[in-house]
C-alpha cells in the first residue's frame, strides 16, 4: 500500500505526486482536517523573440540566399 498527498478541488481527487496506479484498482481516500492552498497557475508568455538579443545581422543577410547558393553548388556543375 501506497500513500500519496493530494487534494479535493471541488470535482474530483487531484494527488500533489506522481501516483502508479492502473485503472480500476481501488484507493482509499481519507479526508483531512487541514486545507490545501493550491498554487495559482503562472502566467505562460511567449517564447517569441526571446533570442533576438543573439542575432547576428550579418548572418541574416547570408541566410537570405542561403538555399539559392546551395542548389548552384552542388547542381551548376551538371
Amino acid at each position: 500500500m501506497v500513500s500519496v498527498n493530494g487534494y479535493f478541488d471541488g470535482n474530483v481527487v487531484k494527488p500533489l505526486e506522481k501516483i502508479d496506479a492502473k485503472p480500476n484498482q481501488r484507493v482509499i481516500i481519507t479526508i483531512m482536517d487541514e486545507f490545501f492552498t493550491p498554487e495559482p497557475k503562472k502566467d505562460i508568455k511567449s517564447m517569441r523573440g526571446v533570442l533576438a538579443q543573439y542575432a547576428d545581422p550579418e548572418l541574416a543577410k547570408k541566410e537570405k540566399k542561403a538555399w539559392e547558393r546551395a542548389v548552384v553548388e552542388k547542381y551548376d556543375s551538371v
